[in-house]
């Protein structure tokens, strides 16, 4: 399941530094701007302490997280709708993301250059949207013509004409469609292929000071819900992965942090793209496997192989909570814990399964 997260956000507001330390690669940090043209994928393991105590309980040989995918996008600048700054090119990037993860400076440096001259993440934010809009408004522009045509010849429900003009009025409006996106038929407005439809994760960039300042968090928060907000420090973070396991969680708990900025981001990022995960276990390996949510038994199989989807009869289902309260799946089921569903089942996010299928 190939979906991915594009990190966007204006030039040297931390965007590769965060995506160095989300992938522990090595693109290319500096202190300018479009120091990354080419956007650089990276796929990132999500948390999930449920894997390692599966694999304590069956000796597993391995362990295979859930994993998420991010973009390094080169930074958005002021008029890239219009072709600014290769402005053209960023925003297709955009265009084939799944989500966007707009990170945005928070913090005072003077010896990092901000491209606006001065430090206003509100500002910052409206800026890049803006940009995503007016594009937005540009695809929209040229397809309706196509669409009244076609509806007038029958070609298009008119549904797909409404919700383009309605869409395009929102544009105009000065808002993104994603926080209003309860109002549209998802399938039909997937089709046009807008970035501000797609989900949004805020990632403030900040220091020590920022990530102490409670109030200052809770109005950036308050301004861009119902998006998601992840405050951390970058380049904190990208020290944190370069120390041991024990080290870096000793590190994180001196901050006062229970949680890695990474993780947060990780975490949140699955939810966005809307993914959940299911688990199998054994001897050879404990696994998430990676689901949308709402996906039925058969499909989740599928995610395995395409056979054990077709070929699917049964899924014998325990959740992930009373296998570890039991210790094992024969105790599991002697107390009567273990399921077994059809096709119609609706898997749930941390059940344990084991397929059975017919090829």
């Amino acid at each position: 399941m190939s979906l991915t997260i594009g990190i966007a956000g204006l030039p040297n507001v931390g965007k590769s530094t965060l995506f160095n330390a989300l992938t522990r690669a090595t693109v290319l940090a500096a202190n300018y701007p479009f120091a990354t043209i080419e956007p650089n994928v990276g796929v990132v393991p999500l948390p999930d302490k449920r894997l390692d105590v599966l694999s304590d309980l069956f000796h597993s040989q391995k362990v295979v997280p859930a994993t998420v995918s991010f973009v390094d996008i080169a930074g958005i600048v002021r008029g890239a709708s219009q072709g600014e700054g290769l402005g053209n090119q960023f925003l297709a990037n955009i265009r084939e993301a799944d989500a966007i993860c707009l990170v945005t400076r928070a913090f005072a440096d003077p010896d990092v250059v901000h491209v606006e001259g001065r430090v206003d993440p509100l500002d910052d934010i409206e800026t890049v949207t803006t940009e995503l809009i007016l594009a937005d408004m540009q695809t929209l522009e040229r397809q309706i013509p196509r669409i009244q045509k076609e509806v007038t010849g029958k070609k298009t429900p008119k549904e797909v004409l409404a919700t383009a003009e309605a869409a395009l009025k929102l544009l105009e409006e000065g808002k993104v469609i994603s926080a209003n996106n309860k109002d549209f038929e998802p399938e039909i407005l997937k089709q046009f292929q807008l970035m501000s439809a797609k989900p949004f994760i805020y990632v403030f960039n900040t220091d020590d000071d920022g990530l102490a300042d409670t109030s200052m968090q809770a109005k950036l928060r308050e301004s861009v819900a119902p998006a998601e907000a992840i405050f951390l420090d970058a380049k904190f973070e990208s020290e944190l992965i370069e120390l041991e396991p024990d080290e870096a969680k000793e590190m994180l708990e001196s901050t006062g942090q229970a949680e890695s900025g990474l993780d947060q981001l990780a975490r949140v990022g699955f939810d966005t793209l809307g993914l959940q995960t299911y688990l199998t276990a054994g001897e050879k390996e404990s696994r998430a496997w990676t689901i949308h949510k709402g996906d039925t038994a058969p499909k989740a199989a599928g995610v395995i192989h395409t056979d054990f989807e077709k070929g699917f009869i049964k899924a014998e289902i325990v959740s992930y909570e009373d296998l570890v309260e039991y210790g094992s799946v024969a105790e599991a089921r002697a107390h009567g814990k273990v399921r077994m569903e059809g096709k119609d089942y609706v898997m749930a996010d941390g059940d344990v399964v084991e397929f059975r299928f017919n090829i």
